[in-house]
């Protein structure tokens, strides 16, 4: 965690660490109630339902330990669940995901947010919805491919309350479809639509 000084009234240095974007957002309980209720919603979508109708029923479980993982939580996906970035991309190769697919999954993700009262705060929401803008768009382009761009080495990507770090890059040092943050690890692993 980034730490920050302040002063408190009787003088002495106080050291205040910058929660996580995991911590902010409430925890371990916020992610999976968010995700088991956005798909809960997924699979009445006239849109998104048949991508998501044969997903596992441990589905929003892994979803929610993936990005709670990216947000800075607790390795959850890559320990108890056995996962790993190229795995998340796995998911998205041949999916053949479009941009209306992208923006419908994108919205009602922020709508549910919304309506479990997920923090709104500027700082927050703007880098919950960069890391989501960021991460579905990779997913679409990683779904047009046939084979997975990035093996089972590549790190984790982790989001924070920065920004990105310079443009996109279809290919490169990577050698993926990748940019921004992601660039070094070969690639975004937002679950989008058929992860």
């Amino acid at each position: 965690m980034e730490e920050l000084a302040i002063w408190a009234k009787v003088g002495k240095l106080v050291i205040m660490s910058t929660p996580t974007l995991y911590e902010w957002a409430g925890g371990e309980g916020a992610f999976q109630q968010l995700f088991r209720r956005f798909y809960d919603k997924v699979l009445r979508d006239e849109l998104l339902g048949p991508v998501f109708r044969n997903m596992s029923p441990d589905h929003p479980r892994h979803v929610a330990h993936f990005v709670a993982e990216v947000f800075g939580g607790p390795k959850r996906y890559t320990g108890e669940d056995g996962g790993n970035h190229a795995i998340m991309i796995g998911h998205h190769i041949g999916k053949m995901l479009d941009e209306q697919k992208r923006k419908r999954w994108m919205q009602m993700l922020l709508e549910t947010a919304d309506e479990m009262g997920m923090p709104a705060d500027p700082e927050f929401r703007s880098s919950m919805v960069g890391y989501l803008e960021w991460g579905t768009r990779i997913a679409v382009l990683n779904s047009q491919l046939k084979e997975n761009p990035i093996d089972d080495t590549a790190p984790m990507p982790a989001w924070g309350w920065g920004e990105t770090k310079g443009p996109y890059q279809p290919s490169g040092d990577a050698g993926t479809a990748a940019g921004g943050p992601g660039a070094a690890t070969g690639g975004a692993g937002a679950p989008a639509a058929g992860s």
